[in-house]
C-alpha cells in the first residue's frame, strides 16, 4: 500500500501533543501481572492513534502494546495490514519524569515492516523510515558513518536485566566497549543509534512493538543487526526477540565476534 509519510508524520506529532504530553508530570500508574508499569497516557495514546488511523487507513486494522494477548495473536494470524503501535515505549521513565519516551508505530505488510515512525515528544525529533526509500530525522535524511573507532572505545546501549546472566556477568568482568548506557526506551535507543549518538546495542529480550518501527529506522540508516541466535531482528510474531547492533560495518563484526565467543 502507498505510504504517505508526512500524514503519519503529523498524526503522531498531533497525539503527542494532544494525548500525551498534558498527561506528562500527572501520571495515574498500575502495574501488569509481569510487574511492569501502564499509564493512564498510554491506554489514551492507543485509543486516539486507533481512533485517528481508521480514519485515513481504514482498512489496516491496529495491533497495540495494551490489549490482550489473544486479540494481539489474532491481528497477526490474520494476513491483513497493520499498524503495530508501541503508545508510551519507556512506561517507567514517563511516569517517573524521565525526559527519555517515545511514540512508536510501525506497519506491518506482508510480515514485513514496511514504514516505521519514532517521536520523542520532549525534544520534538522525529525519527521515520520507509521500506527501500531511507530513514530521517525530522525532514533531515539519516545515514549513519563510518566511526574508524574499535570496540574498546565505542559507547553502548545495553540492557543488562534481560540478558542470559553468564553473559551479562561475562560483559561486567570483561568490559569490551568504553562506557555503557541504558535510556529506557528501546525505539529511541535504536534510533540514537542510527543518529550516531551511541555505537552498538544489545537487548535480550524485545517485543514486536517494541523494536519493529526502529530496527527498520536504524537498517534504512545504514546500521546493522542480528539477533544473538544470528536471525534478522524482525519476527512476525509475539515471541520477544534479542538484538544486537552497530553503527557500522566494521564495529559489527568486532561485536559480533565478541558475542560469539561470550555466548558459547
Amino acid at each position: 500500500m502507498e505510504i504517505d509519510r508526512q500524514q503519519l508524520q503529523n498524526i503522531v506529532r498531533e497525539v503527542a501533543q494532544e494525548t500525551l504530553l498534558p498527561l506528562y508530570h500527572n501520571v495515574q500508574r498500575e502495574y501488569k501481572k509481569d510487574g511492569s508499569i501502564i499509564t493512564r497516557a498510554d491506554k489514551a495514546v492507543q485509543q486516539a492513534l486507533t481512533q485517528r488511523l481508521a480514519t485515513v487507513c481504514p482498512e489496516v486494522l491496529l495491533l497495540g502494546e495494551e490489549m490482550p494477548t489473544e486479540a494481539q495473536q489474532s491481528l497477526l494470524d490474520s494476513g491483513k495490514p497493520l499498524w503495530c503501535l508501541d503508545p508510551v515505549d519507556g512506561t517507567s521513565n514517563f511516569a517517573t519524569g524521565l525526559p527519555f519516551f517515545s511514540i512508536s508505530l510501525a506497519l506491518i505488510e506482508s510480515g514485513e515492516v514496511k514504514a516505521g515512525i519514532v517521536l520523542d515528544p520532549v525534544r520534538n525529533e522525529l525519527f521515520s523510515a520507509v521500506q527501500g526509500q531511507g530513514a530521517w530525522l525530522n525532514d533531515s535524511p539519516l545515514q549513519t558513518e563510518e566511526t574508524g573507532l574499535p570496540l574498546k572505545r565505542s559507547i553502548a546501549f545495553v540492557d543488562f536485566k534481560r540478558l542470559p546472566k553468564s553473559l551479562a556477568s561475562r560483559i561486567v568482568s570483561d568490559r569490551p566497549y568504553g562506557s555503557q548506557r541504558n535510556l529506557g526506551s528501546i525505539a529511541l535507543e535504536l534510533c540514537w543509534l542510527a543518529a550516531g549518538r551511541g555505537h552498538i546495542y544489545l537487548h535480550g529480550s524485545q517485543h514486536i512493538w517494541d523494536y519493529a518501527a526502529a530496527d527498520l529506522i536504524l537498517a534504512e540508516a545504514g546500521g546493522y543487526a542480528q539477533t544473538l541466535q544470528g536471525d534478522a531482528p524482525f519476527s512476525h510474531s509475539l515471541q520477544t526477540r534479542s538484538t544486537y547492533a552497530a553503527v557500522d560495518h566494521a564495529l559489527f563484526k568486532q561485536w559480533q565476534h565478541y558475542l560469539a565467543e561470550a555466548v558459547e
